[in-house]
């Protein structure tokens, strides 16, 4: 059985680090389409606690997960889960 690594985006919310295309910030006009394309499709998740939108998360399911945490943070996040991962796995002995 893999590990799943879950990355926390605020208040509670988890969601699935291997499934994250993009951590991007909310004001582009690009974005904004998505963000209404989502939710007429009905795959938009809003896990923001009725907070301002800070960060947009594009799974690779095409779902949209909407968080109230900024990129950097959800990236830095991400990048503690990835470091930690590496530093848990067991070096390989060079060959002589």
């Amino acid at each position: 059985m893999s590990e799943s690594k879950l990355i926390n985006i605020g208040f509670g919310n988890i969601i699935s680090a291997g499934r994250v295309i993009a951590i991007v910030s909310p004001e582009s006009a690009p974005i904004k389409r998505l963000i209404q394309e989502a939710k007429s499709k009905g795959t938009l998740i809003a896990s923001t606690c009725g907070r301002r939108t800070r960060a947009i998360v594009v799974m690779d399911s095409g779902h949209i997960v909407l968080s109230a945490l900024q990129p950097e943070t959800i990236a830095n996040r991400f990048a503690d889960k990835e470091g930690k991962a590496a530093a848990a796995a067991p070096a390989e002995d060079p060959e002589d």
